[in-house]
């Protein structure tokens, strides 16, 4: 072998030789080119993720690409119309998922195309200045945000394009808590869409969703109408330490129900899939025997929606299982994640006899037009969110979790305020003036219930009390129950609304 010669190259050698050299180098510049690109224009590298706040697109979830494209292709136009004003919002939230997050990668995704179709709708509505919606990533667990915060009090400080308002904010945990805690202290208006834990309570804080009390009023209302077993009740919880949601729902379903349905008792508890809490998620081995064994007919649920299918997978495999038949699982939720509506867990609901049942904030029967207590403003969102649809890919059912919808509403709440302040501002002058946050902080805390005021949005037609009242919780928000699989009554369930004293009148339809 060492005595045989060294072939010489030929033409076709050096031709392949050189194509490969070409690849390497083009390759390289490519991915030194996108890891520049990274986390560039506002934004930084912490811990493997983007945080900051741009207006541009930039390295997330891949799924959502081509929604931060065309955000960030909206706020170029904004930018560039020489002489219209513009105002500027920021969306913080998650933009990044993992096993543990906050947000399931289905979460972002559609929280964002609700926020494009609100976008959309506000610069092509006449009247008021236009809007940019500022990106501002807070990490998946959603702790990164001191940064982001102090970016957003200079850019509310900005006199040609001010921030006026924040929107997001995802998820009731002790990070967010924080987080809100600092925005109050900033005096940033801020809207969450999906927030439900009842003592998420800041002066700055208005809240689109209902909260776990009323989501509970809705339960109770249930119930009452459709009785049904022995009231002999389980309730199932998350472990999570950091769960603010979960927590709160625990408190209020023992208030609620804890005599009723013996929830005295300690909880049965699993670690959900959401935190970073060690433990392995998923094993609900003592609730399926406690359920079995004690006759059970009513399943609290104090967890998070991605969690409910490997529970309910778990009941159904126990073969001998002698629970209350038929069994109700109570859930309170923004919508009904189509993980619970899949054929495998409509399949396992059967086999264990059981049923989900879901106070929710949307209705996903509510895309069907002549549907059962559908909003007005329902139309209006749909014909937006179908443009944004038909551009991207977004998953199945992407209205059945509700998310569209409450970052849609989430969105537009702070750009009708914004509209309604510059035109009290701009009455009669001859030079308009754009709104600071302050002012549209004082727009935000008038009372809207049974007044023009009040938002025909996705989720419904609601408003807030004014200042202090119902800790700006929304008033007059429907509350729809939804089944599943659906159940067959004798008689309709009337339509429960949030802070309802009798004065939520036709205008809230």
């Amino acid at each position: 072998m060492f005595g045989s010669r060294i072939r010489e190259w030929g033409p076709l050698d050096w031709c392949v030789a050189v194509l490969i050299v070409l690849a390497l180098v083009a390759g390289g510049i490519y991915g030194g080119s996108k890891l520049l690109r990274r986390c560039d224009n506002g934004l930084s590298e912490i811990d493997g993720e983007c945080i900051g706040v741009t207006t541009k697109s930039f390295e997330a979830d891949d799924d959502i690409g081509s929604l931060l494209d065309a955000i960030a292709k909206e706020n170029d136009r904004v930018a560039s119309e020489s002489g219209t004003p513009y105002v500027r919002v920021a969306l913080m939230t998650a933009f990044t998922s993992g096993d543990r997050s906050a947000m399931t990668s289905d979460m972002i995704r559609r929280a964002l195309a609700g926020s494009l179709a609100a976008l959309e709708e506000a610069n092509d509505g006449a009247g008021g200045p236009q809007v940019q919606l500022m990106l501002a990533p807070i990490g998946q667990q959603l702790d990164q945000w001191k940064p982001v915060i102090a970016k957003l009090d200079t850019l509310a400080d900005d006199k040609d394009h001010p921030l006026v308002g924040v929107t997001g904010i995802p998820s009731s945990q002790t990070s967010t808590r924080e987080a809100l805690a600092e925005l109050t202290a900033r005096k940033l208006p801020t809207v969450g869409p999906v927030i439900n834990a009842s003592s998420m309570n800041f002066d700055y804080f208005f809240k689109t969703s209902p909260d776990d009390k009323e989501f509970a009023n809705a339960l109770r209302h249930y119930l009452d109408t459709y009785p049904q077993g022995k009231k002999n009740g389980l309730l199932l919880l998350d472990r999570h330490t950091g769960d603010v949601y979960s927590r709160d729902l625990m408190r209020t379903l023992k208030a609620r129900f804890g005599k009723d349905y013996d929830l005295t008792a300690s909880p049965s508890l699993f670690t959900g899939s959401s935190g970073s809490d060690e433990g392995e998620p998923g094993i609900f081995f003592d609730a399926v025997g406690k359920i079995c064994n004690q006759g059970t007919d009513t399943v609290f649920f104090a967890g998070r929606d991605q969690d409910l299918p490997g529970f309910i997978d778990a009941l159904s495999d126990e073969g001998s299982c002698t629970h209350g038949k038929p069994l109700r699982i109570l859930k309170t939720g923004i919508g009904l994640e189509p993980t619970l509506t899949r054929p495998e867990v409509k399949r396992d609901l059967r086999k264990a006899n059981a049923t989900i049942v879901d106070a929710a904030s949307f209705d996903p029967r509510w895309e069907k037009p002549g549907s059962a207590d559908r909003p007005a403003g329902v139309d209006d969102f749909l014909d937006r969110f179908n443009e944004v649809r038909n551009k991207h890919t977004l998953g199945e059912k992407p209205l059945a979790d509700g998310y569209a919808a409450s970052y849609y509403d989430g969105l537009r709440l702070l750009t009708e305020a914004m509209k309604r302040t510059f035109a009290d501002l701009n009455k009669g002058q001859d030079s308009e003036q754009l709104p600071t946050r302050q002012e549209l902080y004082t727009t935000l805390s008038q009372s809207t219930v049974n007044s023009s005021g009040m938002l025909q949005g996705a989720t419904g037609t609601y408003g807030f009390a004014g200042q202090d009242t119902n800790d700006r919780w929304s008033a007059c928000k429907p509350v729809p129950v939804v089944e599943f699989p659906e159940t067959r009554h004798d008689k309709k369930l009337p339509l429960y609304r949030t802070y309802d004293d009798g004065g939520c009148s036709r205008a809230a339809r």
